[in-house]
């Protein structure tokens, strides 16, 4: 994944990958699904969008928040709404959609 992601494909669904990797390593692996994907494809990412509790600004989820400090122990991180677009602009994708599930997920796709 950090050489090449083989053919040209609509879209590539990634599910708890980046989340596994540095912000480094992370813009690698979706520069190369936008070099796989045709200008009108789209990469669907499955991963936890790190929220603030309403009530207050400064919390965070507790099982967001456990999920991330286990991610931590291996050098990756769960990321914000904030650190997902950094991470998708600075792949060279012009834009993204977040879906929330009614679980820990949300899906993520992302545009060239």
């Amino acid at each position: 994944m950090f050489e090449a992601i083989p053919s040209k494909r609509l879209h590539y669904v990634e599910a708890n990958v980046l989340h596994d990797w540095n912000e480094e390593e992370s813009i690698k692996i979706l520069d190369k699904c936008k070099q796989a994907i045709p200008s009108h494809g789209k990469v669907v990412i499955i991963e936890i969008v790190m929220e603030h509790k309403p009530e207050d600004e400064t919390a965070i989820d507790g099982e967001q928040y456990l999920f991330d400090m286990i991610m931590m122990t291996f050098a990756g991180k769960e990321r914000s709404e904030k650190e997902w677009a950094n991470l998708i602009l600075s792949a060279g994708f012009n834009n993204y959609k977040i879906t929330p599930t009614s679980g820990l997920l949300s899906i993520i796709e992302v545009y060239p």
